[in-house]
């Protein structure tokens, strides 16, 4: 069943198409009804309906401009104009709004009806291909290679965890199975020799760097294909190449991968004229670490300067080889910053056992671990200073975080003691925020309660004055106030109404002004659905 909202300011309409349509054999329920425009906007909001059904002619906001709202906001809902002869240059305007339907009164039951099945049809058929598997999967499908290449760029920039890596996999139905793995890049430098002008020449003095990067791209793909070449393919103005070794014997496979390099780099010199050099960064034994070794590719290209440009350059040869010890990655780094300005303890103390637990084991020097303890530590001091956090107002004059940690005597007693001060932090960014969601609060009352005479006043307008987002300040103030700042504001306003009829003598439309708004039409309207009795009524009931 699609969801209906009517809107219509004459109660008996809206009875009558409410009985008299059969809204179900359509396919459609009656999801809410609205006296006029500005109710109708209030209650698509919260409602999302398909449909909507509207008059032209209504106080407040009329159908044209709930249609124009509609268009705006909820583009996929379908608007239906209901319409008098009278109208009908109001019924054209409604075309240059993208209305859906429009239908002149009187109408029948049936002719009615017959409009909702229409309706209905179209918003099948806009369903069906919103959700038509066969067209999702051929774009899948077209836009897979790009996703392949997304995916390991990423690799080379970033630590993925290895549930997301295999995921990935799967997904992308790449082949990525090898003993180890490693990333080349081939750059182009101006070469120090000129090359003799021929046909394929043209090509260097093109200046066209995508052309050039293609046609290296596919000298690439043919050659490293005996290497269980991974992929290859243009970033960051250059190729990378991701080759893996599927189970061959080391050395064998690294000689060939030499010989191979050495003999693409000759062909694109040869028959591309083009000045390139391609470096080689280390082996890696998984590809969570694949970022590193794309890291020793372009420093080995930095080797250039040294042993010259149109040469193959292995990282492991220009650079002693050195055990990698302990890092702080930025999963951990971001699950401890994460942790302590919004997580729980729990989540804390989770996250630093987490970076404790890299120690146990570990391949590494009493200098790795110091380094490694030192990267902590820098991280827990920049998320306090970024959430306004002072370290000696917090823990004491000549305190000195980065020189506490060496003090203990093993890692268990650092850890505690690590684990401990961040607990502090954390408890202290905590209830620094929630002051601060006070203050944002307590500053928004007050220019309410001195400027809710305003007619103007609006959430957008307020939101400028305390310079912040409406999203942030609509989270903060329904967390601390248990209402919407819309609601808070119609309340005050009614509640100063109310004394306003109690203890003066003020004819409604000068209390409608009084209490911010322009339209004393829409005051009343406002009194009586909010109090239930029309502010006549509630005078004459207050005053016995």
């Amino acid at each position: 069943m699609y969801k209906v909202l009517l809107v219509d300011d004459e109660a008996d309409v809206r009875e009558g198409l409410v009985q008299e349509i059969q809204w179900k054999a359509c396919g459609f329920t009656i999801e809410g009804t609205a006296e006029n425009g500005r109710e109708a906007v209030e209650l698509a909001e919260r409602l999302e309906p398909d449909v909507v059904i509207t008059d032209i002619s209504m106080p407040f906001q009329d159908g044209l401009q709930l249609a124009s709202w509609l268009r705006e906001f909820q583009p996929l809902c379908k608007i239906v104009i209901l319409t008098g002869y009278d109208e009908f240059d109001y019924a054209r305007q409604a075309i240059t709004l993208s209305v859906d339907e429009y239908m002149l009164k009187p109408f029948s039951a049936e002719s009615f009806m017959e409009l909702l099945r229409k309706i209905k049809d179209k918003i099948d058929l806009e369903v069906a291909e919103r959700e038509d598997v066969r067209q999702l999967k051929e774009h899948y499908r077209t836009s897979l290679p790009l996703l392949r290449e997304s995916f390991l760029a990423s690799l080379l920039t970033r630590k993925l965890p290895r549930s997301i890596i295999e995921e990935k996999i799967r997904n992308y139905e790449l082949s990525l199975n090898g003993g180890c793995y490693l990333a080349a890049v081939m750059a182009l430098y101006p070469a120090s020799v000129d090359k003799e002008q021929t046909s394929s020449a043209s090509l260097r003095h093109s200046g066209d760097l995508d052309l050039m990067l293609h046609a290296m791209l596919n000298i690439a793909k043919e050659l490293l294909d005996p290497l269980s070449i991974v992929s290859a393919f243009i970033y960051q103005d250059s190729i990378v190449l991701l080759i893996a070794n599927d189970e061959r014997e080391e050395e064998a496979w690294f000689s060939e991968l030499q010989v191979t390099l050495d003999r693409l780099l000759k062909s694109i010199l040869h028959y591309l004229k083009l000045p390139v050099t391609i470096g080689v960064g280390s082996q890696v034994g998984n590809l969570t670490d694949l970022k590193l070794s794309y890291q020793g590719a372009l420093l080995a290209l930095d080797y250039r300067l040294i042993f010259g440009a149109e040469k193959v350059i292995f990282i492991d040869d220009v650079e002693r080889p050195r055990p990698e010890g302990v890092r702080l990655d930025e999963l951990k780094e971001q699950a401890l910053i994460r942790s302590l300005k919004l997580g729980t303890e729990e989540e804390l103390t989770e996250a630093i056992s987490h970076i404790f637990d890299e120690l146990i084991g570990a391949s590494c020097t009493i200098q790795d671990v110091q380094v490694y303890l030192l990267e902590v530590v820098t991280a827990v001091l920049r998320s306090a200073k970024e959430s306004g956090v002072e370290i000696e107002a917090l823990f004491g004059s000549g305190f000195q975080l980065h020189a506490e940690i060496f003090k203990f005597s093993g890692l268990q007693e650092a850890k505690a003691w690590l684990q401990d001060i961040s607990l502090t932090i954390r408890k202290h960014i905590a209830s620094s925020r929630q002051h601060a969601y006070k203050d944002i609060v307590e500053k928004a009352l007050q220019y309410t309660r001195e400027h809710y005479v305003d007619s103007e006043l609006s959430l957008q307008k307020l939101c400028m004055q305390l310079h912040i987002s409406t999203g942030y300040f609509s989270a903060v103030f329904k967390r601390e106030v248990k209402m919407t700042y819309v609601q808070y504001l119609m309340q005050l306003r009614m509640e100063t109404a109310k004394e306003l009829l109690r203890s003066s003598d003020l004819r409604a439309f000068e209390i409608a002004e009084r209490v911010g708004f322009a339209d004393p039409n829409y005051f009343s309207f406002c009194f009586k659905k909010l109090v239930g009795i029309s502010p006549k009524e509630y005078r004459t009931q207050a005053r016995g």
